[in-house]
Parts: C-alpha cells; structure tokens; sequence
C-alpha cells in the first residue's frame, strides 16, 4: 500500500527551535536554527519512511472552534519569542522546496486537519504516518494509522500503533478523549477533574471503559476519588469534548496528485545554498546517491556539486549545526 506521512508543522518547528542555538543565522545575520532543523528532520524523515506522499498541517489562529467554545482556551501558554514567528515564511518556503503542500484552517487545529487527512489517507488506500508529539493525536492510532514520536531530530522516531498506545498510556486510542477529561491538559488550560493523575485515570478507565461508565458506577468508588470525581463531573465532560479530533473538515486536495508530485533537485539545493545550509547539502548530496526511492521523490539533475572547501566547511559544522534535536 502507499503511505501517507502527514506532519504536525507546529510541533517540528518548535522542538527545531529550542533544540538548536539560536545563534545559528546566516552570513547576513537572518537568524536560521528552527528552518535548519526542521529541514534536517525533513531529510531524515524522506530517508526513514520513503513515503509516496507527505502534507504538513500548521495551526492558523487564535479564533478556532474550541478558542470560541472556551475563551480560556490555551492562555497561560508561555510566550513564544518572536525570533521563532520570524521563521515561520523559512519554513514554509522549505516545505514548498520539498514540494509539501501545507495547509491550516482557522477555524480548525492543526490537530484537526491531521486527523482529516489520515481518514482520508486510509479511505484511498494509504498507510498513514502522523508526526507529531501531540498525545491528543494518540486517538488517531488503529490498524492503518501509526503516530511517530520524533526522537534525536528524526533518528530516532517513537512508532505507535493502537496496542503501542495502549502500552504507553495504558489506555486505548478510543480512550484517549476520556483519559485526557480525566486528567486535563495544562497546556490547553483544561483542568480535568482535579487531583486524579494519568494512574488513577488508567485505573478508571480500564475498570470502566469511559467517563459514561465512570459515572454511572460513582457509588462504587470510594474515598477521596469519588469525591474529586463528582465535584469535577462537567469538567471532565468538557475537556473530552475538547480533546477529541475533528475528522470531517472540509479539505481539497487530491491525495494521489500529492503523491504524483516530485520536487526538484535544484529549487532545495538553490534554498540550502540561500540559507548556508552546507551540512544539508551534504545529505541532499549522498542522499541523492543512494539512488532507489530518493530518485523517485526527487526530479531534475540529481547532481549537487559542493566545491571541496565548501563540503570540508559543511562538515566542520556539522557538530555546531546538527545537536540531536531530543
């Protein structure tokens, strides 16, 4: 079956930026350490997964759905520099040379447009990837859907299917909207119910499957857990509704043109060479080597010529320019 690799942009983008010195930028001053990673793990991820189609999912805005449902909705998050929004027209301009269509949606979470994507990857016949450390995502997980949890850049990815979620959480995929009104999310500032942690929500819902079942069965209970449980009721309901994903929004693409779309060899080697990326055009370079799936995601002249001093400079960076990004 072809695969389907749908990328959580936001959350690649921010494990690049804080992983890699800030001070990273080119000759010119433009400050360059989340587009560097995020195209670093880019190349790792053609080169670990091979997929036969990729798309990449930001968040838009502040007025989603849930931020009109909830005006609490995410704030007390920290700021996020301003150095890191500055990157944000980098990336993009390195997915589309890596010919990765990109799509967002304000009234929707990246979230959602993922897990829109994967039913659709799986309804044409895909085996879909989502990349993302976002546990929300988790719920996604069956038989055909499988979570990669990046670890060292991409090296290293996490794969979760529906029984690797389970070991993990100690819950079920369809259990993850009601663990999550169990346990809150601090993040989003959903409290959950209070005091109950992911051990007593694991214990919960084993026993009794969802929060319908939790709460039928309160009088079995004891102790101070039906207490927090009962004070917390429309809490623990309202953060389920919250975390669960939205599947149905309205996209237009066309997943087999996606997969039909080769990039081109000379637009992300002109963008390396732009930006002084010389330790990832030494991978472009060996990547495009190895010949097999590299020749089919890539078209043109598969040549990159790095001068000596060039690829001898790329490599004396290669310690300062690529930490493992975990």
């Amino acid at each position: 079956m072809p695969s389907l690799v749908l990328l959580d942009a936001n959350h690649l983008m921010h494990r690049a930026y804080w992983a890699i010195q800030r001070n990273l930028s080119t000759s010119s001053g433009e400050q360059t350490n989340a587009v560097f990673g995020v195209a670093s793990m880019l190349l790792t991820i053609l080169r670990q997964d091979s997929p036969d189609a990729v798309i990449a999912c930001f968040d838009e805005g502040k007025e989603t759905l849930r931020h009109k449902e909830y005006e609490e909705y995410k704030a007390g998050r920290q700021e996020t520099p301003d150095d890191f929004y500055t990157q944000i027209p980098r990336v993009h301009q390195c997915l589309e040379a890596f010919a990765i269509p990109i799509f967002s949606n304000p009234d929707y979470e990246a979230d959602d447009l993922l897990g829109t994507f994967a039913k659709k990857g799986v309804a044409e016949g895909f085996e879909v990837i989502i990349v993302t450390g976002d546990k929300d995502l988790f719920q996604m997980a069956d038989d055909h859907i499988r979570i990669a949890i990046p670890h060292k850049g991409y090296s290293e990815p996490e794969y979760l299917d529906a029984a690797g979620v389970e070991e993990k959480l100690g819950v079920t995929p369809a259990q993850v909207p009601d663990y999550k009104g169990l346990v809150g999310d601090s993040s989003d500032n959903l409290k959950g119910v209070m005091g109950i942690g992911p051990k007593g929500a694991e214990k919960l819902l084993q026993k009794y499957q969802n929060l319908e079942g939790v709460y039928d069965h309160l009088d079995e209970i004891k102790g101070t857990t039906k207490t927090k449980l009962n004070d917390d009721k429309e809490s623990a309901f309202f953060c389920r509704k919250m975390a669960r994903i939205i599947t149905d929004v309205s996209v237009d693409v066309n997943l087999k043109a996606v997969s039909e779309t080769q990039a081109s060899v000379s637009n992300l080697d002109q963008f390396f060479t732009e930006l002084e990326f010389y330790t990832l055009r030494s991978r472009l370079k060996k990547f495009l080597e190895q010949k097999g799936f590299a020749q089919s995601y890539f078209t043109g002249d598969s040549t990159v010529d790095i001068p000596d001093e060039v690829e001898r400079k790329g490599s004396a960076m290669s310690a300062e320019q690529l930490p493992l990004l975990d």
